[in-house]
């Protein structure tokens, strides 16, 4: 079996509607959420880190390449498809900033689930969580197709590349479904972890 190699990528497209500004420089605990994500990736040494955005960050670290969505957006499928294609390595994991409660021992939890040609999608309840997970190279073919559909929720995608075995999917046990919340909204922000 090949050994799996990683490529992180730190997606930070969204708007921040409901949130009412840019969710990647809110502080907690004196770190904003980009660079404690960013912390987050590093800790599982990946061969290289990546930010995906709609928009040039004017906080992009020197050391970090960016992808930029190609227009118009479709979200996270367009930032997917981007790193998926920009990648030089086996596997690509996926963090999105706006989950603040996730820890690099989950995602090594799900890298160790992971093997040649075959990623996974944690699933809370009948939900997938995609922003959350790992892609083998060989699911770029299945973005680049999905971004020419005109539905780009990553829910069917997931569930067709779970039944061809370009991943699998990870039930999240109870105790462990608040690693996977996101802030959308200030009072999103109330940390009990």
């Amino acid at each position: 079996m090949t050994q799996m190699t990683l490529t992180a990528v730190l997606l930070t497209g969204g708007e921040s509607r409901r949130m009412g500004r840019d969710k990647a420089t809110i502080e907690i605990n004196g770190e904003t959420l980009w660079q404690r994500q960013l912390r987050v990736l590093r800790e599982l040494k990946p061969q290289e880190i990546l930010i995906s955005a709609r928009t040039r960050p004017n906080w992009l670290p020197a050391d970090i390449e960016l992808q930029l969505d190609d227009p118009p957006s479709r979200g996270p499928l367009s930032g997917l498809a981007k790193a998926l294609a920009a990648m030089r390595t086996t596997h690509l994991i996926t963090l999105a900033v706006d989950m603040p409660f996730m820890t690099g021992e989950e995602l090594n939890r799900l890298c160790g689930l992971g093997r040649s040609g075959c990623g996974v999608v944690p699933m809370i309840g009948e939900q997938a969580e995609p922003l959350a997970a790992i892609y083998p190279v060989e699911a770029f073919p299945d973005f680049s197709k999905a971004l020419t559909t005109a539905d780009s929720s990553l829910q069917p995608l997931i569930r067709a590349l779970a039944t061809v075995g370009k991943v699998g999917l990870y039930e999240v046990p109870a105790d462990g479904a608040h690693l996977y919340r996101s802030v959308n909204a200030p009072g999103d922000l109330e940390f009990d972890a």
